[in-house]
């Protein structure tokens, strides 16, 4: 009888913790159920049309690495990948200028909710919006822009039809919304600093960038990979703004990839090839965002 009780007594705490082993995975099914069905096997999709000639309608011809290879030869993929390049690079700067707006507003001033709520609205606009208001401030003939030169006596210039300039105006008006995006971020990462450590640190003599450097910007931590990770794919994927603002002009000289896919694949009808352009962007996104994962799991074992 006692064996017995015992037998008994030992099974349910094998039962409980195979349910908390089990349980996880239950409340995750239907995420990973949608995550698989509309989003994994349509990548495995663009991967499959990439090896194909096929223009949407009729039946599809396999070419292999036919689509990879034109790729690599098309003046325009290049022109795409450097601009995709110079999106990546200057749109970082939104980290540094959100966080200087954070720490601006991160104050108990009057006002400063109006204040805020001024700073966040570009982010609550569309892109389309930010697309036509900057289209309109660059217009060389009643633009904004061109009436401030005027002022210090500068003559008009047509920023979005200058091949040279072209990009970086585009990129200048994405940065207004991305520059409050990683406002907020910050501004919830500053919610959450220990006040303990600030005034620990202001007792050992640290004060300005000392402090934000030592202090301020490690706990920020979680907040600047949220913003970096974002900004990267925000920037490797840019799309609606230039397809506003130039469609791709002048002269192709403002193409993104993301662009250059939708001209491919809906205006040229080469759905293969377009899937390729769109593997081929993956991958670049799928690298940066690795790296920067690994870096951050890195710097975590070595903290912790």
């Amino acid at each position: 009888m006692a064996v017995a009780e015992t037998a008994v007594a030992y099974v349910p705490p094998r039962s409980r913790w195979s349910q908390q082993r089990i349980a996880p995975w239950v409340f995750m099914l239907p995420a990973l159920l949608f995550f698989g069905v509309y989003v994994v096997w349509p990548i495995i999709q663009s991967f499959q049309i990439g090896l194909y000639e096929w223009d949407g309608f009729s039946d599809k011809s396999y070419i292999g690495g036919g689509n990879y290879e034109e790729l690599f030869d098309d003046d325009r993929f290049w022109t795409s990948v450097w601009n995709n390049v110079l999106w990546l690079f200057l749109f970082l700067l939104a980290l540094p200028l959100g966080l200087a707006v954070a720490l601006f507003l991160n104050q108990t001033v009057f006002g400063i909710r109006l204040i805020k709520s001024l700073f966040f609205f570009p982010f609550v606009i569309s892109q389309v919006v930010v697309g036509l208001v900057f289209a309109w401030f660059y217009d060389p003939a009643n633009g904004l822009l061109n009436e401030l030169l005027g002022l210090v006596g500068l003559g008009p210039t047509a920023i979005l039809s200058d091949e040279n300039s072209v990009t970086f105006g585009i990129i200048a008006a994405g940065l207004w919304p991305q520059v409050a995006y990683c406002m907020i971020l910050y501004l919830t990462g500053l919610n959450s600093v220990d006040p303990e450590q600030i005034e620990a640190a202001r007792l050992d003599g640290a004060r300005g960038m000392k402090l934000l450097w030592f202090v301020v910007l490690p706990q920020l931590r979680p907040a600047t990979f949220i913003a970096l990770v974002v900004t990267m794919i925000g920037a490797l994927r840019s799309f609606d703004l230039v397809q506003v603002m130039t469609d791709g002009g002048p002269f192709g000289q403002s193409l993104v990839l993301g662009l250059f896919m939708y001209h491919s694949a809906l205006f040229e009808y080469r759905m293969g090839y377009g899937a390729a352009i769109a593997t081929v962007l993956f991958l670049i996104m799928s690298v940066f965002i690795a790296f920067f994962l690994w870096r951050m799991v890195r710097g975590e074992r070595q903290t912790g």
